[in-house]
């Protein structure tokens, strides 16, 4: 019984701690470096670049010497050859052992071995550059679900706002009717207009759930149950926003992973021409071997005694040393055809640079343009939630004192409601679009400090 007891109060000394463990609030930065450490395609991009290093590694260990070597037992039958003394056995059984060791080295190949490395090493830094731009998406893809929740939930709580002033307006209209003061059809059309509201509330309740669904899915989330992100402070300030694209551009060009990624590809790219003219050269290589050997048969020199098996071996003991030069001189065109190939790749990654930085220059030209767009939206929008909210107000006293008809009241709150809804898309609109560009300038992804400019 007393086993039973601690058991129950551990359960519920924990059971606050799984709870709160269920309901942690994510923030943006968490968000983005959670992703950054179980996405799995991130975690594929890694191997690519493994593979590169392992590229590089094996270019560099090729500069090594080789070295291999075989061993062999032999029987021979009947009329056989004695390969230690080169004499022939008459119906003999003869068992033999060969060894030998090999080594060879390049000396010079046109600096095809150095060039490969070269090429490699490039491989690699364009490798990793590919990497850092997939973190990068990542974490602009997890900044835009980010936003997009946090829009959700402004546009549900201004619609909840209007669904409950719409009820309000119901208890207040039907008391009206009751006394005779008003049609009955003024009830009818307010209580209309209250279910378009709720079904307009649980249509962005579930754009809600689905937008907290896409960016738990991002994280690798079995589900949403306990999942919050923290909601942050976006202040209106008079401050100057830096938009300038050529200067952010001129920063861009120098840090973006992707235009590294493109000048790392055009630099393996010229390696490799390297590599293709070095197969022009003449190889010139090192050669050197040692074999012995073993027979059974085998007598001492002058002597009918058997020649133990560690003796023959260190008697038979064989070295040589050679040099091979190898130069070629007609093999299908191959070379050549591979020289133009090489050159016509560094002409395709030329281009392939050249529109990499007219796209990123073509980015944050249009993440400017739609920043100040959206900037202006959102002014304009302010304005116009100010003016329809006053417009609502006297809305609603007129229909308390029946001066207007419930269609008018309604048309009001509903053009309140779009403005709100124009007001917060613009927000964060502006918000990301800021954000993508204090990106390109090499500022982390943070909701920190936001600001907006005030009209």
């Amino acid at each position: 019984m007393k086993r039973k007891i601690l058991s129950l109060g551990f359960f519920l000394m924990l059971s606050p701690l799984a709870l709160f463990s269920q309901q942690k609030v994510w923030t943006l930065e968490e968000c983005i470096a959670h992703a950054l450490q179980n996405n799995i395609q991130i975690k594929q991009q890694e191997i690519m670049t493994e593979y590169q290093v392992t590229a590089l590694e094996q270019s560099k260990l090729k500069l090594l010497p080789t070295l291999n070597g075989s061993a062999s037992h032999n029987y021979a039958f009947g009329r056989a050859l004695d390969e230690t003394t080169y004499e022939f056995t008459e119906n003999e059984t003869v068992q033999s052992n060969n060894f030998y060791a090999g080594s060879n080295v390049t000396l010079f190949s046109g600096l095809v071995n150095y060039n490969t490395i070269q090429k490699n090493k490039y491989q690699v830094l364009a490798s990793e550059q590919e990497l850092a731009k997939f973190r990068d998406d990542i974490s602009l893809n997890i900044a835009l679900a980010y936003l997009q929740i946090l829009l959700n939930r402004e546009l549900v709580t201004a619609t909840e706002a209007q669904v409950e002033m719409t009820r309000q307006q119901i208890d207040r209209t039907q008391k009206m009717v009751e006394a005779g003061s008003l049609a009955r059809g003024n009830l009818l059309d307010i209580e209309a207009q209250a279910a378009r509201e709720e079904l307009q509330l649980v249509n962005l309740q579930n754009q809600l759930t689905l937008s907290l669904l896409n960016l738990a899915q991002m994280l690798e989330q079995q589900s949403t149950e306990g999942f919050s992100i923290a909601i942050p402070d976006i202040a209106v300030r008079d401050e100057a926003v830096d938009g300038n694209p050529v200067a952010i551009f001129s920063i861009a060009e120098k840090t973006r992973p992707e235009i590294l990624s493109a000048e790392y590809q055009l630099k393996s790219a010229e390696y490799d021409l390297a590599i293709a003219r070095g197969n022009r050269s003449p190889r010139l290589s090192l050669g050197a071997s040692m074999s012995t050997g073993y027979s059974d048969k085998r007598l001492k020199l002058g002597t009918n005694e058997q020649y133990p098996f560690g003796e023959q071996l260190n008697d038979n003991l064989n070295y040589g040393l050679g040099f091979s030069l190898n130069v070629p001189i007609f093999n299908g065109w191959q070379v050549n055809t591979g020289i133009k190939n090489s050159k016509l790749n560094i002409e395709n990654y030329q281009y392939t640079l050249e529109n990499t930085k007219k796209q990123l220059y073509k980015n944050i030209q249009q993440a400017a343009t739609d920043a100040g767009g959206a900037l202006k939206k959102y002014h304009a929008s302010q304005k116009a939630v100010t003016s329809m909210e006053e417009a609502f107000r006297y809305a609603e006293q007129k229909l308390g004192v029946g001066m207007v008809t419930a269609v008018e009241y309604n048309q009001s709150k509903t053009q309140l409601l779009n403005a709100q809804s124009e007001m917060a898309q613009a927000k964060y609109e502006y918000v990301f679009k800021t954000k993508v560009l204090d990106f390109y300038k090499g500022i982390p992804l943070t909701l920190e400090h936001i600001t907006i400019l005030a009209r």
